[in-house]
């Protein structure tokens, strides 16, 4: 009897070394950069402690609580919360790790900028700064910047603050913190969407460069190149048109990718050099000239599928090469430009 006395002691004994080797046993070990789920312990005036399984409470600072700006702990976290916390630091001295949500809000932002971009998603956003280089916006919470030069309004950069823009991505790069958009790119796809090579419009000279003009037509700029103004020589641009003056211009080219709207006067010259001496009646027989310029493009169309299927029929294996034109130092100014003030 007494023995089982004895043993019954023995088996029931639990000192406290054996409760730390237990909580050792069954500690998890967290590393900075883990994403690990977590109960808001308790919630104070700059921050929060929070349950994670570790032997002490985690803790999470109120400015790493939300992408956006937080005033109170309350907006984001509630006594009891059980939700998805990233270890943002080691254990300092007392144990305790740090937490954030704002770092997995961050990248899923830029997963989702980036999900956009490769949409080629036209989104908007409102603009809550101006700087000399351009207009900041936020997209997913995330500082957008917008260049000037692909700002296509005619108001002052100070008076954009507050207002919604569409935009389209330029640059999504989360290694070195870049996401930069265009007003103008959102503005010229729109544009397009209603426009077509062959396409007869009028617009307004907006600049005047040594390579061409600047045509506002509806909101959007296209370059008339100086190639494109007549069949006859031209020395500078600024001989043949004045900023503000009133044009008719034949579309040839859509760039959508590019934010680029090629025009053209030449094309609708009923004789060589009517642009400089008759330039009224290049814009009375405009619609008749164009009408000539899209045949001609649909016989040239015809004529290429005919000539195509007659080689790929002489010889199945042979490969078409078809050489696209490099881009010309203005034209690649062009995609900088258009669309800002001259």
């Amino acid at each position: 009897m007494i023995d089982q006395k004895v043993k019954t002691k023995k088996d029931i004994g639990f000192t406290h070394e054996d409760f730390a080797a237990l909580l050792d046993k069954y500690d998890y070990h967290f590393s900075p950069g883990d994403i690990v789920c977590g109960t808001v312990f308790s919630v104070e005036p700059k921050g929060a402690l929070i349950d994670i399984g570790a032997k002490t409470a985690a803790y999470i600072p109120i400015q790493e609580m939300s992408i956006n700006r937080v005033d109170d702990p309350v907006e984001v976290l509630q006594p009891n919360e059980t939700r998805e916390f990233f270890i943002l630091t080691d254990e300092n001295e007392d144990g305790q790790l740090t937490l954030s949500i704002r770092r997995i809000e961050y990248m899923r932002a830029w997963e989702r900028v980036r999900q956009l971009q490769t949409e080629d998603a036209t989104v908007r956003s409102n603009v809550f700064a101006t700087n000399r280089g351009g207009a900041l916006v936020r997209i997913e919470g995330l500082r957008g910047f917008i260049p000037g030069s692909h700002i296509s309004t005619r108001e002052a950069k100070e008076d954009l603050v507050g207002q919604d823009l569409p935009l389209k991505f330029l640059e999504v790069d989360e290694q070195r913190n870049r996401l930069v958009l265009s007003h103008r790119r959102a503005l010229v796809e729109r544009k397009m969407n209603g426009l077509e090579v062959g396409q007869v419009v009028t617009g307004s000279v907006r600049g005047i460069k040594p390579y061409g003009a600047f045509i506002d037509i509806g909101g959007v700029s296209g370059l008339l190149h100086i190639s494109e103004i007549s069949h006859d020589h031209i020395d500078t641009p600024h001989s043949v048109f004045n900023v503000n003056d009133e044009l008719k211009v034949m579309i040839i080219d859509l760039d959508a990718e590019r934010g680029r709207i090629s025009l053209s006067t030449k094309q609708l010259e009923p004789e060589p050099g009517d642009m400089l001496k008759n330039r009224e009646l290049v814009f009375d027989k405009a619609e008749e000239m164009a009408e000539k310029y899209r045949q001609k493009l649909k016989a040239e169309a015809e004529g290429l599928t005919i000539e195509t299927k007659v080689e790929e029929s002489s010889s199945p294996e042979s490969e078409v090469e078809i050489q696209q034109p490099e881009q010309t130092q203005e034209q690649e100014e062009v995609v900088a430009v258009a669309g800002t003030e001259e």
